[in-house]
């Protein structure tokens, strides 16, 4: 049956717009992951991803939602989280005092991750983060 599986796998998961939905997220992404050397990062990101969409769009109102998709193949792990817009500006990293409490999501995602990619405008973003698993015998991504 093996030679009928395409690869990527892909995993889909819809949030209500409440904070517990990132810890949700976090699991399931941790889940899905188990044993990859990209796990301790992508769970990371999610958290991020997911916690921006709650915050800076209608995702985070009484019925929003984000979809969060990951994406696995032999050595790359994707993941995109999609929210429902409501913010005109166009999402970018920010500079964030030392004393700041916030402001610092997608810079520790740039850090993270291979590529960033944003798509999307005012009525719904996908942010998408690929990380690369190192070549064997490391252990982290």
């Amino acid at each position: 049956m093996d030679e009928y599986m395409s690869a990527p796998r892909v995993w889909g998961l819809m949030c209500p717009g409440s904070r517990e939905e990132v810890t949700r997220a976090r699991r399931w992404t941790r889940d899905i992951l188990s044993n990859h050397p990209c796990a301790d990062d992508a769970e990371l990101i999610v958290s991020e991803l997911g916690s921006n969409a709650l915050t800076h769009t209608a995702s985070g109102t009484a019925y929003g939602t984000f979809q969060l998709t990951l994406s696995l193949s032999p050595r790359t792990v994707a993941i995109s989280v999609t929210d429902e817009g409501g913010h005109p500006e166009e999402v970018s990293p920010t500079e964030a005092d030392a004393d700041d409490t916030h402001g610092r999501g997608l810079t520790i995602v740039m850090a993270l991750a291979r590529r960033l990619d944003i798509t999307g405008g005012q009525y719904g973003r996908t942010v998408t983060a690929q990380l690369v698993a190192p070549e064997t015998g490391a252990t982290t991504c």
